[in-house]
């Protein structure tokens, strides 16, 4: 997993590191980065470190490189390598990261944590094997296997995706057996934080989902692996504290504003959506890797109105 390629982009924007890093860093908005791409196709690691930098000086608490808005999937091993790296000099701190780690391959999996914490991030973000539907023992082992490389683990829950569901009840025997610190989910039913309180109440709940933030924020989320910050950070970010801060007054008119645009983070096309309203928001975005394909017309029209209407109101 070596990269043979020097790296000299400097961020746009110096992060502040004075503060003390987070006991537990993955809580707050971590944003699951688009990964910039130029019209051949090929990684813009300088357009990368700059979009990390300003996340991070415009509010949020930290980048969630190589997840599915990343296009992890379509990464060589160099690249991925190489991204985790940028957002960690972007970044200024390794602790604001949270590398996505999910692999077919249980060792794989663990691999990448490795070099997560090689790089110094302070945690990585897993989802359950993903070639099949596992069982329980499976799932269980494969957490454990990939905790081994000695970085907080963060459980990913999209059952729609994998098709394995990390229910409250499977989640709490992780968390007992040591092998996972918090679970970013993504099942949509907001029923399941109460449960999941029950069961497993020191294990952090974070927001999966866009359009599930306030009614998840309101039942005890500590966190935020967010999608639209990517393109509308100040907004998202004061979304986000008056939420935790059970501000209604401030937090719903914002979230119906904003929702035109959240619901698409649980869309088939989020990658392609986000990325339109990043370009359109002076944000470096660009196409996407196959086997995404561009928005269809409706669909494009669609998000460049909800966009265009997010920033003439000042939500950006």
């Amino acid at each position: 997993m070596t990269d043979p390629t020097p790296h000299t982009a400097t961020p746009a924007t110096t992060p502040d590191l004075t503060a003390e890093p987070p006991a537990r860093p993955w809580r707050g908005i971590m944003v699951a980065t688009a990964l910039p791409l130029r019209d051949d196709l090929s990684v813009d690691y300088d357009a990368y470190a700059e979009h990390v930098a300003r996340l991070v000086a415009e509010g949020c608490d930290g980048v969630v490189p190589n997840g599915s808005l990343g296009e992890y999937q379509t990464l060589t091993d160099e690249e991925r390598a190489r991204v985790v790296r940028v957002a960690v000099e972007a970044a200024g701190d390794g602790a604001r990261v949270m590398p996505g780690v999910s692999a077919y391959g249980s060792a794989e999996a663990r691999r990448w944590a490795e070099q997560a914490a090689d790089e110094g991030c302070g945690s990585v973000l897993l989802l359950p094997p993903n070639a099949y539907r596992a069982d329980e023992d499976a799932v269980r082992a494969h957490y454990a296997e990939v905790a081994r490389a000695g970085l907080p683990v963060v459980a990913y829950n999209n059952p729609y995706d994998t098709k394995t569901d990390l229910t409250p009840d499977l989640l709490a025997r992780m968390h007992a057996d040591g092998h996972i610190v918090a679970v970013k989910e993504f099942s949509g039913d907001v029923r399941r934080a109460y449960e999941l309180a029950e069961l497993a109440p020191d294990l952090d709940l974070l927001v999966g989902a866009d359009d599930v933030l306030l009614e998840l924020a309101l039942a005890g989320a500590v966190g935020w692996i967010a999608g639209y910050p990517n393109a509308l950070p100040g907004a998202c970010a004061a979304l986000y504290r008056a939420a935790l801060d059970h501000d209604l007054d401030l937090a719903l008119p914002l979230y119906r504003a904003l929702h035109p645009l959240l619901r698409w983070d649980s869309r088939t096309e989020f990658v392609q959506a986000i990325k339109l309203s990043m370009d359109l928001a002076g944000r470096p975005g660009g196409p996407t890797r196959p086997p995404r394909t561009p928005l269809v017309a409706e669909q494009a029209a669609a998000v460049r109105a909800a966009t265009e209407k997010a920033l003439a109101e000042g939500l950006d």
